[in-house]
């Protein structure tokens, strides 16, 4: 008599039936990685040969670190995130005037679980946006939700004012009131980083209305945390490098003689 299941010593088709099976259930519990790898599990647990505990963790912890990095991705195409800034790939060496252990500190985005906001400014070329990608890229691995964009992003809606001529005076009217309902909606509740190459002492001046200015700005400085960046710009200094790099560039042919010259 054979033995079913497909245990060893049972018939081939046994054994196809049970596989079948097996491949049924990973589809129905969408464990899409062992389903897709399953001849090499089956490979591994006969060559190992491992208890039943460790080969329920082996398989199961495979399958768990591959659910994890698809919501990381996810959580990054939603995000905004265009470009994936890491810390490692900051240079602070350039930017010696930064405090590296504030930016280190605020990288365990603790400040996302407390509410607080981040306000980052300084020259155009700092980093700013990158140590913000570097932050939300990071909220990303860690679980957070987040949304990125540029404040041309936010009000997109507003280059219909392009075709009557009304844009000027439409951002000045109205996209300050809506970016103080944004902030204001979120205060307290949910973190808001910033960054800006604008002096928070001038953007009265650039939002045309000073007193919803201020009223954006106390909420964000109430639970801020501020960076600022003084020094130069990265990339000026990179531009300045390959323009110096072409420059270096030298051809040994000779000059070519016009006919008459010949």
């Amino acid at each position: 008599m054979s033995k079913r299941n497909g245990k060893p010593g049972g018939d081939a088709g046994d054994t196809d039936l049970v596989l079948e099976r097996l491949r049924r259930h990973l589809a129905f519990l969408g464990l899409t990685r062992t389903l897709d790898e399953l001849d090499d599990r089956l490979a591994w647990a006969m060559r190992e040969r491992p208890g039943p505990t460790a080969l329920l963790e082996h398989v199961l912890g495979t399958e768990a670190a591959h659910k994890l990095e698809q919501r990381i991705t996810r959580r990054i195409d939603r995000s905004g995130l265009k470009e994936h800034k890491t810390l490692e790939a900051f240079d602070f060496d350039f930017q010696p005037k930064l405090d590296k252990s504030v930016v280190l500190e605020l990288a365990r985005l603790v400040f996302v679980r407390r509410h607080d906001d981040v306000l980052i400014t300084g020259d155009p070329g700092t980093g700013k946006s990158h140590l913000l990608k570097a932050f939300g890229l990071r909220a990303c691995e860690q679980g957070i939700r987040l949304r990125y964009a540029r404040c041309v992003d936010l009000l997109d809606d507003l280059h219909a004012g392009l075709a009557d001529g009304s844009y000027p005076r439409r951002f000045k009217s109205w996209a300050v009131a809506e970016l103080f309902n944004l902030i204001d909606r979120r205060h307290g509740r949910a973190s808001t980083a910033v960054t800006s190459n604008i002096q928070l002492s001038d953007w009265g001046k650039y939002l045309g209305d000073a007193t919803l200015t201020a009223a954006i700005l106390d909420r964000l400085v109430m639970h801020g945390l501020r960076i600022d960046i003084e020094g130069p710009s990265y990339r000026q200094h990179v531009a300045q490098e390959r323009a110096a790099g072409r420059g270096t560039k030298r051809t040994d042919r000779p000059a070519r003689r016009d006919a008459d010259e010949a």
